[in-house]
């Protein structure tokens, strides 16, 4: 008698850890991909920047330069019917060479126009950026983290050569989310066209990425909750977080990469970029900013950035 009400009390305990898995796997899954409003960013320690970064995110010059400038709207229609939106600035005079820009977690295409600015003005670049899926004006119900999109990104590459000509030399940049975008791109069958990549504070895969913001954000193992968020987010997105992975991408990579990372980031940790840095089958460099944190070199660090950035940029665009 003893034995059936420990199995039955055995039974009834392990009912109440799944179905408390699921309902955690669901949770997670709306307050980290679902498109919605996300409240958990607020006040995120690891988001904090310093003052200056923030007054120029917030406040800077490149904004009224991003409202002043007549860009063209591009539209993207996706194999899973999705319209996307794209926004190209040709340049003040005439290049082949051609910017495209990938965008952060909760971000929008002219967000980036924070390096379009210095690559419009400075470089004589034409410019390209988009609203990825989930996210701005483009449609979609959830956020990619770079998977669904980097297919996106060949689409809107070859749309830039085909409205730009043959003769294109493109550079792909991104941030946070965005760079890892393009390192997933990376690993996709390019044309010769696209010359280099910048990969600025990204990340190696999104399990990987979840895992650590789980632990510092819940104080909670992967285990099971993250397998299992992973199982609902490839039925309701079409994708695992395991899949999603910058880190697979780069072993597969022709392009060479250049990749920027704060010494202080605690969002997307240091390791992970110098973890994609050695596992890069293509020609690779890197660069870290002590006292920065996610996201911010270009804004406090901009000289060291930008000079890095231009001897990459003149050793690889033609």
């Amino acid at each position: 008698m003893k034995k059936k009400l420990w199995i039955r009390l055995g039974i009834g305990i392990l009912g109440i850890v799944f179905i408390a898995n699921i309902i955690a796997s669901y949770y997670f899954y709306d307050l980290a991909i679902k498109r919605e409003q996300k409240d958990f960013l607020v006040d995120n320690q690891d988001l904090q920047v310093s003052a200056q970064a923030m007054d120029v995110f917030l406040k800077g010059g490149w904004r009224q330069w991003v409202s002043s400038q007549q860009f063209e709207n591009w539209e993207l229609e996706t194999d899973d019917g999705l319209t996307l939106q794209g926004y190209f600035l040709e340049a003040k005079e005439p290049t082949n060479k051609t910017v495209i820009f990938a965008h952060g977690y909760l971000g929008k295409g002219r967000d980036m126009g924070l390096y379009g600015q210095y690559y419009y003005e400075e470089l004589g670049y034409n410019i390209f950026t988009a609203d990825m899926r989930g996210h701005g004006k483009s449609d979609g119900e959830y956020i990619g983290f770079g998977w669904h999109d980097r297919l996106d990104y060949v689409d809107w590459i070859d749309m830039v050569i085909e409205k730009n000509g043959p003769s294109s030399e493109i550079v792909l940049h991104g941030v946070s989310m965005g760079g890892a975008t393009v390192l997933m791109v990376s690993g996709e069958e390019l044309p010769d066209n696209v010359k280099a990549i910048v990969a600025d504070s990204p990340y190696t895969n999104v399990y990987d990425l979840f895992d650590y913001q789980m632990e510092r954000m819940f104080h909670l193992p992967d285990f099971p909750v993250l397998p299992t968020t992973s199982l609902v987010t490839k039925l309701r997105a079409g994708y695992s977080l395991t899949e999603a992975s910058a880190l697979d991408q780069v072993k597969k990579a022709e392009i060479p990469i250049l990749y920027f990372h704060g010494n202080d980031d605690t969002f997307v940790p240091t390791e992970m970029a110098f973890e994609l840095y050695e596992n890069t089958k293509s020609e690779a460099e890197i660069m870290t900013f002590d006292d920065s944190s996610h996201g911010e070199a270009f804004v406090i660090h901009q000289e060291e950035y930008v000079k890095k950035m231009n001897a990459f940029l003149t050793k690889h665009m033609d």
